[in-house]
């Protein structure tokens, strides 16, 4: 891959970023085949959460922006979505990683323990640059009691989906 696709060299492609997961193929985390990025760290410790083990900001491993890019972009085909833990978390970096992304053309999902008001009102500058790269946000803490497995792409009814791009 050239240089000018994954961002290596460039200050934005050598920031590190905190990685669980990189999930390819999944049908489950937005519309279309999608790989899934699944970030460290997440303030909102929702009881019954499906990824406790991603609340940790220390958890998954340290990876340079370009290399999660690369990792992303190996299925031509894949859109891709930011999960995690929650990708707002990280927003200083993972922000990094959308705009490439997006500037290689691939349509963003992102989840997010936040709600879109929380984001646009009171969010920080790299959240608001993170939530600008993304097609579509799904917003909203999971609540154990309104959880409903019928809903496609959320857990629990009070999760919206806001579609934000062209997708």
């Amino acid at each position: 891959m050239e240089y000018s696709e994954t961002g290596r060299g460039t200050p934005e492609g050598e920031a590190q970023v905190r990685i669980l997961n990189i999930l390819y193929d999944s049908v489950v985390d937005g519309e279309g085949l999608r790989t899934v990025l699944f970030f460290s760290g997440c303030p909102h410790h929702c009881p019954g959460c499906h990824n406790p083990h991603s609340w940790s900001p220390q958890g998954g491993k340290v990876m340079k922006v370009w290399e999660v890019v690369e990792q992303a972009l190996l299925n031509p085909i894949n859109e891709v979505t930011l999960s995690g833990g929650d990708p707002f978390y990280q927003a200083e970096t993972v922000r990094h990683v959308a705009k490439i992304l997006k500037t290689n053309g691939k349509n963003l999902w992102a989840y997010t323990g936040y709600t879109l008001e929380f984001i646009q009102d009171r969010g920080s500058i790299a959240m608001k640059e993170l939530l600008s790269y993304c097609d579509v946000l799904v917003d909203g803490g999971f609540e154990l009691e309104l959880r409903d497995p019928t809903l496609p792409f959320r857990g629990s009814s009070n999760q919206r989906i806001h579609r934000l791009g062209t997708w």
